[in-house]
């Protein structure tokens, strides 16, 4: 038994360039969980069309299997993917076939974005969500198909189209504010935000609370669902009803 990690090891992935992943997931950690990271090495590469972004994604996906390979020497009990794009890629059917191919290098459960996401709204049982993201059209295009292969229909979604892997983690409340205030609407029973290097665990939570519905952040929602799969039922206030009441 490990003399920190006495309930839990989770091995976190996240790629080189996020600087948001891991301590908002220290944030949320519980006593006696331990979070160990790994990174999955991409370049800080500019990033300024859709098609700079398939590059990037597909330079991930190249780099991840061997990210695992030495995040796994930990003994982990669990992994959870700090890289939310890859995670909506195809549909449900690509999601679900990614998250089996992490497992099955990881050797143990893997909590991922987009499933994490889907169970969140499922727990709030939000069904007219509307979604923001640091990408481009490209890749919202896939969350949205993910999204709707799950039975939930998309509103509206806004990208910010950030210029840089690491400049997603330099977006300001301010932007993501304004985004929040564009995407609500009486149509929309709860409110998105994925990519996990754009901070926005706190503010979510804050949303929430002057919108009166769910705002669900990527790196709250993965990091509740590795806790609820680990029998683990630790609650904490400040990051949302998600974190606080499910």
């Amino acid at each position: 038994m490990d003399h920190l990690g006495w309930r839990m090891k989770f091995g976190l992935l996240g790629p080189s360039t996020n600087t948001i992943v891991q301590p908002d997931m220290d944030d949320l950690r519980p006593v006696g969980v331990t979070n160990h990271y790994g990174r999955i090495e991409i370049p800080g590469m500019s990033v300024a069309s859709d098609e700079d972004f398939l590059r990037l994604v597909q330079m991930i996906k190249d780099n991840t299997l061997h990210a695992i390979d030495v995040l796994k020497t930990c003994e982990m009990g669990a992994m959870v993917m700090g890289m939310s794009a890859t995670t909506f890629w195809d549909g449900r059917k690509g999601a679900e076939a990614y998250v089996k191919m992490l497992e099955d290098r990881a050797e143990v459960p893997v909590s991922c974005g987009s499933f994490s996401v889907e169970a969140a709204l499922n727990a709030y049982g939000a069904k007219r969500v509307s979604f923001l993201s640091p990408y481009f059209d490209v890749a919202n295009a896939q969350v949205r198909r993910f999204l709707e292969d799950c039975g939930f229909t998309v509103v509206r979604d806004v990208a910010l189209k950030r210029p840089s892997p690491v400049q997603i983690a330099h977006s300001t409340d301010a932007m993501c504010r304004k985004a929040i205030l564009e995407l609500d609407g009486d149509d929309v029973d709860a409110i998105v935000q994925v990519g996990t290097n754009l901070s926005m665990v706190r503010m979510a939570a804050a949303a929430e609370l002057f919108l009166g519905k769910p705002v669900i952040a990527i790196n709250t929602a993965t990091y509740w669902r590795a806790l609820r799969n680990a029998s683990l039922p630790d609650r904490k206030d400040g990051f949302g009803t998600l974190m606080s009441h499910h």
